[in-house]
């Protein structure tokens, strides 16, 4: 068991002001692999304290000096793979071939293009079209950071790259179900050589550390991702300071296959969910079957979702793992429950543990037919490896299906008609549509309508929402 009570503040690993025991739990066995400490007032205080100090050197700073801090960051990192990918199968129960080539390759993927983005973003655009005056970007001030347990370093790179590349300073607070990974990734930012006071770590839940961050009066912005219902708490508490709030919440994809999709649409969409065992918010968790392949689909999602194995995530292999908690856990069997009571057809997996593994928060992979999208298991974000299939009579139902719900992170469908794909694409209400199972291309923006939050993350977009414009006239 690992002792990782420390915070990073200033510059240096310290003791936290008042001790409080929280146990991080290893998903894959169910037992105790670190002990951390939840933050206090003190703490945070102590770290916004650093932070803001070192802002007013840290923004003065040219952008060839962070481009140089930030390469150094990506080399130790790439020589820290193993460890990143071994502290996020621990917190996380990520199989470790999956999460090494998925989890830690995308921590890698944006620290590249960031820097990427910063070599070519100009700070100074200079005189607006047509007017005398000079505009300038500047950045926006200390920040609170916090982040998720489900795609820790994916969303920790999405949010100190950026924050550390236009001149911000920092406090991150990891989730601390998985905080391991955050801690290492303060390590790294330490030995990069970045000025003590620029990136500080608190651990610490919600309630606490995280009400302090989006509530204080000197963070000029909180960048939080997370829950819809947690997005709305910080919202509020942020409103009295009028900071500047970004947040990537909650989603329920819609997957829509038309009769002309590809041969393995079905089968790409069912491994699309299950993949990081369900715990991806825009992951396509409703999937509209044109009626005339309907049958053909279930047969294909059923068989599909019978041949993904689950095991343990220090195990090789082509896999999922466990959900991260007891409480995930819980909420999942729940929600399989619901869709039997309301009706639903189980074509695959159910509330039963996955054979020899009685131990660990493993689910099998779970499917329901002929779901109806006034059900809970349609309506509600279950974050597990579970998905519900209905059909549909044409396009135009098709849309207004998917477009119901409160959400808008990520929708999908699969056509070989390229107009059709144009006309579909437009009418989704979400903000980011993948087109026949094509990943998005790095640096592109990503975030939600609606619940699902506001605020882009990823690339230029990225780096704006770190930044204040400014207007100065008589520029000469």
């Amino acid at each position: 068991m690992m002792d990782k009570k420390k915070f990073y503040i200033n510059g240096e690993w310290v003791n936290p002001i008042k001790e409080n025991n929280f146990n991080v739990i290893n998903p894959s066995n169910e037992e105790v692999s670190a002990v951390i400490s939840l933050g206090s007032s003190e703490d945070t205080n102590a770290a916004v304290k650093a932070a803001k100090k070192s802002f007013d050197t840290w923004k003065e700073t040219s952008k060839d000096q962070r481009i140089k801090l930030l390469e150094k960051l990506l080399e130790i990192y790439n020589s820290r793979w193993d460890d990143m990918t071994n502290a996020i199968t621990t917190e996380l129960g990520c199989p470790k071939d999956w999460c090494s080539a998925n989890q830690t390759a995308s921590g890698a993927g944006h620290i590249e293009d960031f820097i990427k983005r910063l070599k070519e973003f100009n700070f100074e655009p200079g005189f607006d079209k047509g007017s005398v005056n000079h505009i300038i970007y500047e950045p926006i001030g200390v920040c609170g950071l916090i982040t998720p347990w489900n795609w820790p370093i994916n969303q920790i790179a999405l949010k100190v790259i950026p924050a550390l590349a236009t001149g911000c300073t920092m406090i991150l607070k990891p989730s601390e179900i998985a905080p391991l990974s955050a801690m290492l990734f303060a390590e790294m930012i330490h030995d990069s050589g970045f000025p003590a006071g620029v990136f500080n770590l608190v651990n610490g839940d919600g309630p606490g550390v995280g009400t302090d961050l989006s509530g204080h009066p000197d963070i000029e912005m909180i960048s939080f991702t997370g829950s819809t219902r947690a997005g709305k708490l910080i919202t509020k508490n942020a409103a009295n300071t009028i900071k500047r709030v970004c947040l990537e919440l909650g989603g329920k994809g819609g997957n829509i296959v038309f009769a002309d999709s590809y041969p393995d649409a079905v089968r790409d969409g069912i491994r699309n969910v299950m993949s990081n065992s369900g715990q991806s918010c825009d992951a396509p968790t409703r999937m509209l079957v044109e009626k005339s392949i309907y049958e053909r689909a279930i047969k294909e999602a059923a068989d599909e979702a019978n041949k993904i194995k689950v095991d343990l995530a220090n195990k090789s292999g082509d896999h999922i793992g466990p959900v991260v908690s007891k409480t995930q856990y819980d909420k999942i069997q729940s929600l399989i429950k619901s869709g039997i009571e309301e009706g639903a057809k189980l074509i695959a997996g159910g509330p039963d543990k996955p054979k020899d593994l009685k131990k660990g928060y493993f689910i099998k992979p779970t499917i329901f037919a002929d779901v109806k999208n006034s059900m809970r298991i349609a309506k509600e974000e279950i974050f597990g490896p579970v998905l519900s299939i209905m059909p549909f009579e044409n396009e135009e139902e098709a849309i207004q299906i998917t477009n119901d719900t409160e959400y808008g992170l990520g929708n999908y469908f699969q056509t070989e008609d390229k107009e059709r794909a144009k006309r579909v694409a437009k009418k989704l209400r979400s903000g980011i549509v993948y087109v026949n199972h094509k990943p998005a291309d790095s640096g592109t923006p990503f975030g939600g309508y609606r619940q699902s939050g506001n605020g882009r993350e990823g690339g230029n977009w990225g780096l704006h929402e770190y930044l204040e414009v400014k207007t100065i006239t008589e520029w000469k």
